[in-house]
């Protein structure tokens, strides 16, 4: 899987770049065919002082692009709540593609 992370108006540390990469490795677990995500992590303008931090996220899959953006206050809280939301929908996508797979041939009765 490629990722890439950007920061807008903040600087994107080490620190900031393992613990995005250590949360979606719980997403790569889940699914596999992930071929990128990129990731950006922002501050957005002071008149919302409750949830000012942001981090969204374009995933492309085989099949399918999610995107999940989630605010918070705090940088690490907004990365949690967009992991959270990403392996929901991650799953959702597994399942459906699982559920497709496994359907039986309708068979066509030879009396009609």
């Amino acid at each position: 899987m490629n990722l890439m992370i950007t920061g807008q108006h903040i600087e994107v540390t080490p620190a900031l770049r393992a613990y995005v990469e250590d949360k979606l490795g719980r997403v790569v677990r889940h699914f596999d065919q992930i071929i990128d995500a990129a990731v950006i992590l922002g501050v957005e303008k002071p008149s919302e002082k409750d949830k000012r931090q942001r981090a969204e996220v374009n995933v492309r899959m085989k099949g399918n692009v999610v995107h999940v953006e989630h605010y918070d206050v705090d940088l690490y809280a907004a990365i949690d709540g967009l992991v959270d939301k990403l392996d929901r929908q991650v799953v959702r996508h597994k399942e459906k593609i699982q559920s497709h797979q496994r359907e039986p041939i309708k068979r066509v009765s030879a009396e009609s």
